[in-house]
């Protein structure tokens, strides 16, 4: 019988100034928007008590975003405190099974490294690893004797012993250096990743073992501290592939675990070959004394992706994600189930728990009662869920407005959920569109046959003072009747202030992905609030293609879109145009990614008239040059159905640039933002849209950054593509109502 969850949430209060007094709101600037504070990775520990995250604070003579490690309880009893003081990056807190330990990562020393806090005895963070590729995503294993890492090595050295392999991979990155040849050779494909060139290195999973008084493993004795020096760390998954994911697409947040025995490792490997055109993310497993590339595989029979596993708390179950079309990253991701061993050896076939449910499995981690606790697009916002295997039903967990979870699947995930040991205390992130994230604990009540989350509160109140003090309007959901007897979700933000009675202006953003969505959650790259507080108000459309509304509606953009997509996002427009408080002389539109396609093909066609101005951000203009210079070829292929010279109709029949000549005709002025390291849409995108637009006289500006890629992150970099943004708007398109 499958556990019923219910939510009682308790409203929270917190302090505020009094009436008489108290400073009026007011709308945020760009400076309160670098002073909002980053919170992110909540891991609770394992006796429910403490929650660990990590808050990053924006330091712009640095250029740099500082992150810290802080803990709070998780009944708010006592205030947070701050862990970690270095000035870097103290980031992916991880405890320790028994719960005296904090695992981290830090570049504190110079290269990123891994530390370790002794919570139970006090004293400095002591580094444990000195590896010359760095390391990372650290682990501990379920007894508590050895820690597991990732580091990308030239795979030519993996099989060495570890202190010469490190030694001529330091070698290589030094000759690399100090060579004023900076010639790159490439032999194969996925070469370059997202934003970096990684030529033939691999991410490889190393293993450290705990020492004791020189002796390796076994118990420790009363009142002695661990040594994690006695034996270096061990290269588990030596040779020439990855077995970590090279594409934050099919990463879920978690993508290695020790299995139950602490003996094995289970992870999410990319493919063997055709990597860079295989969607077929393989689980496999290998002991932690491995030497051999050999690899056991353990979802052969699946050709698609698979990723992300997690052993139940009992040892007996291996849950993971998992897509069944091949090719196709934007499949719907369920969770499947199999019995297993405490060796990780499967024991059965794997049960779908998420068959029944149409929605799209984010990050998830195994709750109380046997259930896998997961987060999900849904409706234009990122909802709690629960699947259980008993009657295999999902059951919806609100937890009011806003989102819960990190990051969208398409866009990668960093761990935003977690259990304590018995699993009756939960931690999560959440937001709004009003509110940056922020820790929300829980605490199970049991009830007979059902289970009541109470609320404990934010746990982490970083940004509670500066928020108090800021003119937020809450967004509306409005729905538009699109084609198909569809109904299309759409976001509206008000500026602060806000008057009906007058007109006002409006930007019209589309997201990218196109697998995406606008959710009723925080950004830190694309804000809507920071945009509404210009003096606009911000339409926010999920047309065809968005995730959260069905695996059919995600399908219905595949090879069209500028179809169904671009159709819907017509009748949007029409729809916002007819608001009694818009002033429809003064539309303005932005996009990035898949966003900034549109914004191409909104330009080439007749609608473009009806915009003052569009702001153009890393987009695509010409499918068929996209084709050979993006990283990942499968997304393309899958799109227009093959290969160029097998589908050049498909490449050409909704590319942008096929109707250059248009741009003259509507003269609709353009910013073009693109970025040398976006190997996501190369910069050669950019470069053809320009050329366009300033051929045919069209008034264009392209901002180009050339040490940023498919997003802008260094924070003078991001503060100044915000200047330049804002200044291009109010020039040709008027803030404030009339």
């Amino acid at each position: 019988m499958s556990v019923a969850f219910r939510v009682a949430l308790l409203a929270m209060t917190f302090a505020v100034p009094a009436v008489f007094g108290a400073e009026p709101k007011r709308a945020m600037t760009l400076d309160d928007f670098y002073k909002l504070k980053r919170v992110a990775d909540p891991q609770i520990s394992p006796d429910g008590q403490q929650v660990a995250y990590q808050v990053g604070e924006v330091d712009m003579e640095k250029n740099k975003v500082i992150t810290s490690i802080w803990v709070a309880a998780t009944d708010e009893k006592t205030p947070p405190r701050q862990l970690t003081t270095s000035g870097k990056r103290d980031a992916h807190p991880r405890w320790s099974p028994d719960g005296t330990r904090l695992l981290f990562e830090s570049n504190r020393g110079g290269s990123q490294q891994l530390y370790v806090l002794d919570l139970k005895n006090g004293g400095d963070a002591k580094q444990l690893t000195s590896i010359s590729t760095e390391a990372s995503n650290g682990i501990w294993s379920p007894d508590g004797t050895h820690i597991a890492f990732v580091s990308a090595v030239f795979p030519e050295f993996s099989e060495m012993p570890f202190a010469e392999s490190d030694k001529k991979n330091q070698e290589r990155l030094d000759a690399e250096e100090k060579n004023p040849v900076k010639a790159k050779v490439f032999t194969k494909l996925f070469y370059r990743h997202w934003v970096e060139y990684v030529g033939d290195r691999r991410q490889h999973l190393f293993v450290l073992r705990r020492g004791h008084n020189d002796k390796l493993d076994g118990p420790l004795a009363p009142g002695e501290s661990p040594k994690w020096d006695n034996r270096p760390p061990q290269d588990v998954t030596p040779g020439d592939r990855d077995a970590y994911p090279t594409s934050s697409t099919f990463s879920s947040g978690e993508d290695f675990t020790f299995t139950p025995d602490s003996k094995h490792l289970v992870f999410t490997a990319v493919p063997a070959k055709e990597e860079a055109w295989s969607t077929n993310y393989d689980l496999c497993r290998v002991s932690i004394t491995n030497t051999s590339p050999k690899w056991e595989t353990l979802t052969s029979d699946n050709k698609a992706a698979d990723s992300g596993p997690r052993f139940s708390p009992d040892g007996k179950k291996l849950a993971w994600r998992s897509q069944k079309t091949t090719g196709y990253e934007a499949d719907k991701w369920d969770i499947l189930v199999a019995n297993c061993t405490a060796e990780g050896t499967l024991t059965g076939p794997p049960q779908n728990w998420t068959a029944s449910k149409d929605i799209a499995v984010g990050d998830f981690a195994w709750g109380p009662e046997g259930c896998v606790a997961f987060f999900a697009d849904d409706g234009g916002a990122s909802t709690l869920f629960s699947a259980h295997g008993d009657g295999r039903v999902v059951e919806n967990v609100p937890t009011g407005p806003g989102s819960r979870g990190g990051p969208t699947p398409r866009s990668g995930m960093m761990a935003a959920l977690s259990f304590s040991l018995d699993g009756d205390r939960w931690a999560f992130l959440e937001s709004e569109m009003i509110a940056p994230p922020r820790v929300r604990g829980f605490r199970v009540e049991r009830n007979g046959g059902t289970i009541t989350l109470r609320n404990m509160g934010r746990v982490s109140p970083q940004n509670e003072p500066l928020l108090r003090s800021l003119d937020l309007p809450e967004p509306e959901s409005v729905s538009i009747p699109v084609e198909g007897n569809v109904k299309m979700q759409m976001w509206l933000l008000k500026p602060p202030g806000f008057d009906p009675a007058k007109k006002w202006p409006v930007v019209y953003l589309v997201h990218g992905g196109p697998q995406g969505a606008w959710e009723n959650g925080w950004s830190w790259r694309w804000n809507p609030s920071l945009w509404a507080a210009q003096g606009y108000v911000i339409a926010m459309p999920n047309p065809r293609g968005s995730t959260g509304f069905g695996q059919k509606y995600v399908d219905e953009i595949t090879g069209d879109w500028g179809g169904k997509c671009y159709r819907d996002l017509v009748a949007g427009l029409d729809a916002v145009a007819k608001l009694p408080y818009v002033d429809k002389d003064r539309i303005a539109t932005a996009g990035g990614s898949f966003g900034g396609y549109m914004m191409n093909w909104f330009a080439v066609n007749d609608i473009a008239p009806r915009f003052k101005t569009m702001i153009n951000h890393c987009s695509v203009w010409n499918f068929e040059s996209m084709w050979g210079t993006t990283d990942e070829l499968w997304f393309d292929e899958w799109e227009h159905g093959g290969l160029p010279w097998e589908k050049p109709g498909k490449y050409a029949e909704f590319s942008p640039h096929k109707k250059a000549g248009t741009l003259g005709k509507h003269k609709v002025p353009m910013l073009v933002i693109h970025n040398d390291l976006d190997f996501r849409c190369p910069i050669g995108q950019g470069h053809e849209l320009f050329a366009s637009l300033q051929r045919q006289g069209v008034p264009s500006r392209f901002v180009n950054f050339p040490d940023e890629g498919h997003w802008v992150l260094k924070p003078r970099n991001s503060r100044y593509w915000h200047e330049e943004v804002f200044a291009w708007l109010n020039k040709y398109v008027a803030p404030g109502g009339k």
